[in-house]
């Protein structure tokens, strides 16, 4: 069976990555859904290992273990360092599937630690794609260079941080000597499986409810399909089909049927997405199969940005932290993942771009700080 998309191979330096998002992020247990729906839209993930000392993490094993990762034991060494013994163990196997595994496109791995930049140089040596995960704060300056594609972890759709990073703290080897602002919280940024508590979706054209504000159910999955989309967009070459779409949303949520909603088909769903101006459907190189992308009609975009705009301007100078908030006091079924925007922090920077509002990073608080201009 042949796939155009990536085979991905997930290697996690877990110990580096989970005290990175813990002292720089607030976020304990360690968080590995965002990871795994940022790699599902960018490919199958065929192999996912996860390297560390498991008694010190009892909680993250049972979460892991949940997500289908391999858990690689690297036992405490009286006298001995159990942090080179995982790096070695992480490095020998990822060169040994490059080998073995010729299928095999991308790597996947997940570190902040510069001794890895080796093993990245190794797998792109073999043309290996390398993608590169790490904790902004943690995460070494000679890493993401070495990389084809690097995810700050910080950044990635769901994660929530809790705390503003500390200051002081101890570095990763050959991290960066000037820390870059980390993303604010960006509240309720997670994809929820559109499969529980399923409720039957009318049928648009039978019922005509075309019109009808949206269940809370139909947002979820209009922001699933959104948010998705908004992904393959960003890193794939050409037009995103529709049989591509549902094929990253099915590695997201193998549970995905449309049928749970309402739909006959795949088709049917993104029809009812763009009778509601959520997608934009167009003849696609096979029949049956169109390419699906966000509408030319911004109205409801344009609609958003005013709203942000109007609450800065009523707040004065308001951080971007707890923002979000503000607007959803003035229109509860906000969310920037309507418009294709992964996080709060993306919509607020793309209003930036358009001149519509000013934010600059204050050091003294640890957020963005949000006005109008001048």
């Amino acid at each position: 069976m042949a796939y155009d998309d990536e085979r991905i191979a997930l290697f996690l330096d877990y110990e580096n990555l989970a005290i990175g998002a813990r002292d720089g992020l607030g976020v304990v247990p360690f968080d590995f859904g965002p990871i795994a729906n940022a790699l599902a839209e960018r490919g199958r993930v065929v192999a996912r290992r996860a390297y560390a000392d498991w008694s010190n993490f009892d909680e993250d094993r049972r979460l892991l273990a949940r997500a289908q990762v391999e858990l690689i034991e690297i036992p405490q060494r009286i006298g001995g360092s159990r942090k080179n013994a995982a790096d070695i163990k992480m490095a020998v196997d990822a060169i040994e599937l490059a080998y073995e595994r010729s299928f095999v496109t991308t790597f996947a791995i997940g570190t902040g630690d510069s001794d890895f930049t080796p093993l990245v140089h190794k797998l792109r040596e073999l043309d290996k794609r390398v993608i590169g995960i790490g904790v902004q704060s943690s995460t070494s300056a000679l890493l993401p260079p070495a990389c084809d594609e690097f995810l700050f972890y910080d950044r990635l759709p769901g994660v929530e941080p809790s705390t503003t990073p500390r200051r002081g703290r101890p570095r990763a080897r050959g991290a960066r000597s000037t820390p870059s602002p980390a993303a604010p919280a960006a509240e309720d940024t997670a994809v929820e499986s559109p499969v529980e508590a399923p409720a039957a979706v009318p049928d648009p054209v039978e019922d005509g409810v075309d019109d009808a504000v949206p269940t809370a159910e139909e947002r979820d999955l209009a922001a699933l399909v959104t948010q998705t989309l908004a992904g393959l967009q960003r890193h794939a070459d050409g037009p995103v089909l529709a049989s591509r779409l549902k094929r990253a949303i099915l590695r997201k949520d193998p549970t995905f049927d449309e049928a749970d909603h309402g739909f006959r088909g795949f088709g049917e769903l993104l029809r009812h997405l763009q009778n509601q101006g959520v997608v934009a459907l167009r003849q696609g190189s096979a029949q049956g199969d169109p390419e699906v992308t966000f509408p030319e009609d911004e109205s409801a975009e344009d609609s958003a940005f005013r709203l942000l705009v109007d609450v800065v301007r009523d707040l004065g100078k308001p951080q971007l932290s707890g923002l979000k908030n503000q607007l959803r006091k003035r229109e509860p079924d906000f969310s920037e993942k309507r418009y294709g925007f992964n996080s709060f922090l993306s919509f607020a920077k793309a209003a930036r771009a358009r001149k519509l509002i000013e934010m600059e990073w204050d050091d003294e608080i640890g957020d963005y700080v949000l006005r109008l201009p001048d």
